[in-house]
Parts: structure tokens; C-alpha cells; sequence
């Protein structure tokens, strides 16, 4: 029981935070634009390729994430960009409702990617066999 429960903690910890990855991306696409995402980054002198390589890892890394794809891999390739959030608003203060963000929303993200790099894909929405766990199975 308790392997089961860790196979889907892991399920709930993946689609979580591949589901605020998207949806972070996308906010950087679809509102604030490329080119608005790029003049931000500008402003905080950094180049304009970390600001898409940001939009591509969190909008392509979000979509394998919730997809299950290369979970560990992309947990720890995602850790980059959270980072540099926390660099960026490291000077802000604790917490994000502070002035520009604080910090601790990109620190707890941070750690919650190493974890999920730690504990894997988790529970499959869809059972294979031999491969991950049927959540129907699980009552």
C-alpha cells in the first residue's frame, strides 16, 4: 500500500508542477508576449536567449511533464530556471505578494523539482504492464 500511495504522490507532485510550468509559460506567450518577455529580461540585464530558452523550458518542459516523458531529466533541467528566479527575486524579501516577488515561491518550486527528479513518473493515468500502476486499481 505504502509503494502505491509514493506512485501517486508522484502522479498528483508531476501534474502539478507540470501544470504551473505551462501555465507560467504561457502567461510569458500568450500575455506578456516574446517580445514583452524579452524586454523584461532586458530590464533585469539578462540576455535575450534566457528569455526564451525560460519560455521553451517552462511551456515544452510543463507539456512532457504532465505527458510523463523523461520525467527525472526534465524535473532537473527545469531547476535552471527556477533558480534564476530566485536569484532575481532574491532581493525582494520572503514572501512573492512582496514588491516584484519575494523569494520563497521559487525556492519551494526549486526544491519540489528535486524531489519529483528524486521520486520519478509516479502512478500512469493509463496502466501499462509491467510499467507504472492503473489508478483504477487504486481505491
Amino acid at each position: 500500500m505504502e509503494s502505491r500511495n509514493v506512485a501517486i504522490a508522484a502522479l498528483v507532485l508531476r501534474l502539478s508542477l507540470g501544470a504551473m510550468f505551462l501555465a507560467h509559460g504561457l502567461t510569458k506567450v500568450l500575455v506578456f508576449t516574446p517580445a514583452g518577455t524579452v524586454a523584461f529580461f532586458a530590464s533585469l540585464g539578462i540576455p535575450a536567449i534566457f528569455a526564451w530558452l525560460t519560455m521553451l523550458a517552462e511551456v515544452g518542459g510543463g507539456i512532457l511533464l504532465l505527458a510523463g516523458v523523461q520525467v527525472r531529466w526534465v524535473a532537473l533541467l527545469q531547476l535552471p530556471v527556477l533558480l534564476g528566479a530566485l536569484v532575481v527575486h532574491g532581493g525582494n524579501g520572503w514572501m512573492f505578494s512582496n514588491a516584484n516577488g519575494g523569494w520563497e515561491f521559487p525556492a519551494f518550486w526549486a526544491v519540489a523539482q528535486v524531489i519529483l527528479a528524486l521520486l520519478g513518473d509516479g502512478a500512469r493515468l493509463v496502466g501499462h504492464v509491467g510499467v507504472g500502476l492503473d489508478l483504477a486499481a487504486c481505491h
